[in-house]
């Protein structure tokens, strides 16, 4: 999935979610350990992004559906929880793109 420019740059002007993909470039500084999945092979588990960023979970759900959405994220189920994880490789796509066209 190729991420389009304007809907990369959309998902990425907003502060929140800049943090959550700054905090998910190294999950293990930034986040508790986690019970299920591995913090960085299976991602950080939602739960944990909300409590960070101290939001409610609707809200970080919805950050969290507009980064992956937009391909920044991949989202893996185990349980009954959501692991989120950068997906590096679209990024290096989007940040080519966005090189290209600017």
């Amino acid at each position: 999935m190729a991420i389009e420019l304007e809907t990369g740059l959309k998902a990425l002007a907003n502060d929140r979610r800049l943090q959550i993909m700054e905090w998910l470039k190294d999950p293990t500084t930034h986040f508790r350990p986690q019970v299920d999945g591995d913090l960085v092979q299976d991602g950080v588990c939602g739960l944990l992004i909300t409590e960070k960023l101290e939001v409610s979970q609707p809200t970080a759900s919805e950050h969290l559906r507009v980064l992956t959405s937009a391909g920044f994220l991949t989202g893996k189920k185990i349980k009954q929880w959501v692991f989120y994880k950068r997906d590096e490789k679209e990024i290096a796509a989007f940040k080519a793109l966005l090189k290209k066209q600017i």
